[in-house]
This record gives structure tokens, sequence and C-alpha cells, in this order.
């Protein structure tokens, strides 16, 4: 509102409704503990009984925050005719208006505002955040005389209000940042939740897809179709992997955590066998050796430790050198079970095994290949078992091994 358009006075009852026009203005000063001791050392050190910080505009005086010890009634969210006040004045020349004694001073004797509400003594100074826009004033007034032209008086009110600016724009900023933030929370769901949803209506046509590829598999084949079949299953192997992998990220991100479901005789190595054989059948030139001594039943959910190991076998068939085997052992120990994938090829340096686990993090030689969560899934899945992930590569071997409690 300006100029001479009328609006409703508001007041302190509005700010604690949440409803008035300056809320976030109000609630940065009113429940800011520093302000009120600035009010506080101006009124000691000018012995004022009223003390506050307004928010001036053109057309507006609200108190945002107050120390009143004359009984003006004047409250966080109290607002009075801006017209009314010496406010304005200083809002419109940026300049302090401060007397001692309104009767003796040249200026302001017989001022209206001043005999209207029975000022004596009164300071008003400008606050302006630090990019120079006026906010309002840091003011103090009394109905007795006070020294306070004395230019240590002001000296120390200018602080104030030159710290109060400050503090306004620290708090702004914070407020910004925290919406920022939320924000990019708020988004970050949507994208987790847009993904489950992804994955999920993604699982029924590549069923069917493997289905029909499984179907054509058992007929006749011509020699093209010998070639190209088993192309057609591992990328199918590979969206299905990928798919899981996205499930479970979101699972494990709207959820809190993947969830497990232990069994006490799961059959750990039967599924890591059936793993191993589906990797065989989708990669064909690779060779890929297994090794177990997994003699008794064990504590685990099976499926999804067989979804990490197929995620660590993925991952050592696609960094591997493609002439040498992939090896996948496993033992029951004393302390545990452990299993272990091993691959030839280039070492991976120290920064990018620290980084390994991380979601949607790909090594330098990815080559644009997976979403970077296959490894990420993997190590969420063995911790949600209590157990860990290792990873060394030197001298051309590389090992992957999980430890898992019995």
């Amino acid at each position: 509102m300006t100029g001479d358009t009328p609006h409703r006075l508001q007041d302190h009852a509005a700010f604690r409704s949440g409803a008035h026009d300056f809320q976030a203005d109000i609630e940065r000063l009113a429940t800011n503990e520093t302000i009120r001791t600035i009010l506080e050392t101006v009124m000691l050190a000018t012995e004022m009984r009223f003390a506050a910080v307004a928010r001036v505009t053109e057309d507006r005086w609200v108190a945002c925050r107050t120390v009143d010890e004359m009984s003006l009634g004047l409250a966080e969210g109290d607002e009075i005719e801006v017209q009314s006040t010496f406010c304005q004045q200083v809002r419109q020349s940026s300049c302090k208006v401060v007397f001692d004694d309104a009767a003796n001073d040249p200026v302001y004797r017989g001022h209206a505002i001043a005999e209207r509400f029975g000022i004596v003594a009164y300071a008003s100074i400008p606050i302006h955040r630090s990019d120079g826009s006026f906010f309002g004033t840091l003011c103090a007034l009394d109905s007795q005389p006070r020294d306070v032209t004395n230019p240590r008086a002001i000296a120390m009110m200018e602080m104030f209000a030159d710290l109060i600016g400050q503090s306004l724009e620290t708090e702004e900023r914070l407020e910004a940042q925290d919406l920022a933030l939320q924000y990019e929370r708020d988004l970050a769901r949507l994208q987790e939740e847009f993904v489950a949803i992804l994955g999920h209506d993604l699982r029924n046509p590549v069923a069917a897809f493997q289905a029909g590829l499984r179907q054509l598999g058992r007929e006749p084949m011509g020699e093209t179709a010998q070639i190209l079949l088993p192309l057609m299953q591992s990328s199918v192997q590979r969206m299905n992997e990928l798919i899981n992998n996205m499930m479970l990220h979101a699972t494990d991100r709207l959820g809190g955590g993947i969830r497990v479901a232990k069994t006490d005789d799961a059959p750990l190595a039967q599924t890591i066998s059936q793993i191993v054989e589906e990797l065989r059948i989708a990669s064909p030139d690779r060779q890929i050796l297994l090794d177990l001594a997994l003699d008794r039943p064990v504590a685990c959910d099976a499926q999804r430790i067989g979804q990490a190991i197929s995620n660590l076998l993925s991952n050592a068939l696609t960094h591997g050198l493609p002439d040498a085997p992939v090896e996948v052992s496993g033992r029951i120990g004393e302390t545990g079970i452990t299993i272990t994938v091993r691959n030839r090829g280039r070492d991976i340096p120290e920064e990018t095994r620290r980084n390994l686990f991380r979601p949607f993090h790909r090594g330098p030689s990815a080559g644009g290949q997976g979403l970077g969560l296959g490894l990420h899934v993997a190590a969420s899945i063995v911790a949600a078992h209590g157990g860990g992930i290792e990873v060394t590569s030197t001298d051309g071997l590389t090992e992957f091994t999980m430890q898992l409690p019995h």
C-alpha cells in the first residue's frame, strides 16, 4: 500500500496469529535475543524507558521488537500511523533524529508529534541492510529530558543499528539457504519416487522380454539368430540389473534403509550358483569360475545377497580383462561367511576406491555404462546384514570381499 490508499492498522494479535503483513520481518527480530540485549543496552546507556526496532516503509510503521518501561502498550506487531512518527523523516532523509529535550530544542520545540505523544527525549537511527536498502529504525524515547545527543551515545546507537542491519542480512541469508535446502530435499524425494515408479513399471515388459528370449532359445535357430540371441539375453540381463538397483536404491532412500528378510536355512550356495549361471549365459564369451565351500545352511536373505553378488560380478565383467577369468569364491569360517569376486585388469586408483560405494559414482573406466548404483546397492545389502565390503586392487588383481556374520 502506498500513497493515500487507506489500510487497516495491524496489531500484536495479528502477529501472534501469524497473519501480519510483516510477519517474517517481525519474527526475525522478535525471536532474536541479541536484539533484546541491544535495546536494553541502549536504555541503560541513555536512561530512556522505551526502545524499539521498527519496520518502516512509505506508509507503515510496525514495531518488531520493543522493551517498554513506560507502559506505552506497544508490542511486537503493533502499528501506528507512520505520519505520526519521526521515523518517516528518518526514512526519507536516511539521517538520524535525536534531541534531549523537545521543549528546548530549536528544531523540535512545539513539534506536533512530540506534543501528541508526550515525547521529551528521542532518538531514531536508520537501519540499513548491507546492500544499502532501508529497513527501519532503532528508536528510543522518554517523557523526561535525557542526554542522548552526546557523541558517545550517538556512536553507540549507530553501531547497534549497523549490527541489526547485518543481523537481518544474516537471518535472511540463512532462511534463503534453508528454503533452497528444503527445495533440494523435496526435489530429491520426487526424483526418488519417480525412479521407484519407473523401475516398477519397467519390470513387467522386461520380464516378458526375458520369457520370450527363453522361448526362442528352445526353437531351432539359424546362424545369425545363434549370434544375436546371446547378445539380446545379455542386454536384457543388464536391464534387469539396472531396474533392480533402481528399485532397491529408491526403497533405501524413501524407506530409510534396505530391509532384509533373513532365514536360518537360506539356500545361499544355490542362489550364488544360479546367479553365476545366468551371467555365464548372458556373457558366453567370458569365463566365470566358481569355487564354493558353503557346506551348511546360513542365516541371511539369500535373494538380496544374490543381488549384491550379481552387482559385483557385473562390475568385474565390465572392468576386467576380457581374456582373463572372473573368479567367485565362498567360505564359511569361524567369524562368518566370506565371499570374494576377483578379476584381472587395471588397478583401481586409491582416490577412486574411496568413492566406489557412493551412489551414482562411476569409475573413470566405466565408459558411460550403468547408473553407478551397483556397488552402492551391494554395500547397502551387506551392511543391512551387519557385514561389510572391502576392496583391494594391486598388481593387476582386483578383489571385492564380502564379510557376513553367521
